[in-house]
């Protein structure tokens, strides 16, 4: 059996007061329609076309290579969108699986059983349908006396015993190929909204004594559709509580679920501790037997075993072995640590590279910085690294030691085994092995109150 797969994505989600369009709005880091392409495929898919509207070239870039895109420029309704993929399937031979692109908890599984159910009743067309407790705003899959599906009708055209009906359309189909578009031509839009319904091809093909199936879905939360932002919330909430669970399954700890927000692409390993209010985004990677949060963020984070990050913020950066961050952290992108580095309160680094066992412990900025191993740098040190138009980099040798309050000036480079006195400007490179010290001569001044109560000369020494 050929397997082929429409996304339908065309719409704009009024609802959603968004100028994105609805597809591309993220379910636990991810657009929500990566997660029905990886359904399709998963259910055998191997010809995909995503049909794109408002804001369709966003999602042509997000698709990219694993579908073909064609464009809907006038919402005319859903089967005229599923006619936009005529000039690529109109010769396809087999089987066409019609998803919408809104439906991000939608399992392959599911999409298989559906097309085995096609396959199996020689359908012309077999509909997903679901049993809700409150089918407000589905369209009601219609059925006669012996159980057979005699058409869908939409909310909005349905009357008064059609409303009562409980078994909804999903939007989900499996058709053959041979012979579709020709039916979706056919088709009228004589209805409250005046577009071309998908819905009516499973009357048309009844009409024409054409065989038609239903398969009812396990479980329904999997086909919720996603029209606003309170809908979204409640899927990712879903999604996220599922996403815990298979990390706290695999030997990850959790401590509070409720307050974790971890999305779809992190991997973390075993033993490690989640502590609560820390968010975890992106591809981000966590070794074994590390201790994240509280109150945490990291983005796009490679990390090693051990690793202790508390009440800081990462983002694209990559973090060895038993390396200590935070609390209070906040290492930019572009940051690249050794193992056993210390990274402590309120430190500031930015596309830095810090040599194995190096601290920087606190009140520190460092930025387009190359760091060698074992140096410490004091507190309140800065890199001044931009002159108001261009970056400049600082180098700071193996085993150096930066005094507290120390300014390097940028482009500066301290050798192996330097020293910069406390309270220093280093403007000069200072070479390996020797003492840089730059301030100004300290005075004192005998008696000072007294002499300025009365007025008097004051000399220095």
């Amino acid at each position: 059996m050929s397997l082929a797969a429409v996304i339908l994505a065309a719409g704009k989600g009024t609802r959603m007061k968004s100028d994105l369009p609805k597809v591309m709005h993220k379910v636990c880091g991810r657009p929500m329609i990566e997660y029905v392409l990886d359904a399709v495929r998963g259910a055998g898919a191997k010809e995909i076309v995503v049909v794109a509207g408002f804001g369709g070239d966003l999602v042509a870039r997000t698709v990219q290579d694993r579908a073909k895109v064609v464009f809907q420029h006038q919402q005319l309704g859903t089967a005229h969108a599923l006619l936009q993929a005529a000039p690529l399937l109109a010769s396809f031979p087999g089987t066409i699986l019609v998803v919408c692109g809104d439906t991000p908890l939608v399992s392959a599984g599911t999409l298989a059983r559906l097309v085995a159910a096609h396959t199996s009743a020689g359908a012309r067309a077999t509909v997903l349908t679901a049993y809700l407790e409150n089918p407000t705003g589905y369209g009601r899959v219609i059925r006669d006396g012996e159980g057979r599906v005699r058409k869908i009708v939409e909310q909005r055209d349905a009357e008064p015993g059609e409303l009562a009906v409980k078994e909804i359309n999903t939007g989900i189909y499996c058709f053959s190929a041979p012979g579709l578009f020709e039916a979706l031509s056919a088709i009228k839009r004589e209805n409250a909204q005046g577009e071309y319904y998908l819905t009516d091809i499973i009357g048309h093909y009844v009409d024409q004594g054409q065989p038609v199936a239903a398969l009812v879905v396990e479980d329904a939360r999997e086909v919720e559709g996603i029209n606003d932002r309170r809908q979204l919330a409640r899927v990712e909430s879903y999604l996220r509580r599922q996403v815990v669970e298979e990390l706290m399954l695999s030997g990850v700890t959790i401590m509070d679920p409720a307050s974790t927000f971890i999305d779809r692409d992190v991997k973390i390993g075993r033993d490690t501790v989640i502590y609560p209010f820390t968010i975890i985004e992106g591809d981000t990677m966590i070794g074994e037997r590390c201790a994240i949060g509280p109150g945490s963020r990291l983005v796009n984070v490679r990390a090693g075993n051990g690793v202790v990050v508390e009440h800081s913020v990462i983002q694209e950066s990559k973090i060895g072995d038993n390396c200590i961050i935070g609390p209070f952290a906040y290492i930019r992108p572009g940051c690249v640590l050794a193992p056993d580095v210390k990274i402590g309160d309120f430190v500031e680094l930015k596309k830095t590279v810090v040599g194995r066992g190096s601290k920087i412990p606190h009140l520190s900025y460092v930025g387009d910085a190359t760091v060698g191993s074992r140096v410490n740098i004091g507190a309140g040190t800065i890199t001044c690294n931009y002159d108001g138009e261009n970056k400049w980099p600082t180098i700071i040798g193996d085993g150096a030691f930066i005094g507290s309050n120390t300014n390097l000036v940028a482009p500066v480079e301290v050798g192996e085994r330097a020293f910069i006195g406390a309270g220093s400007t280093i403007t000069r490179n200072v070479p390996p092995g020797a003492l840089g010290i730059e301030r100004g001569r300290q005075r004192i001044i005998e008696d000072w109150h007294r002499k300025k109560s009365k007025k008097e000369p004051c000399e220095g020494t």
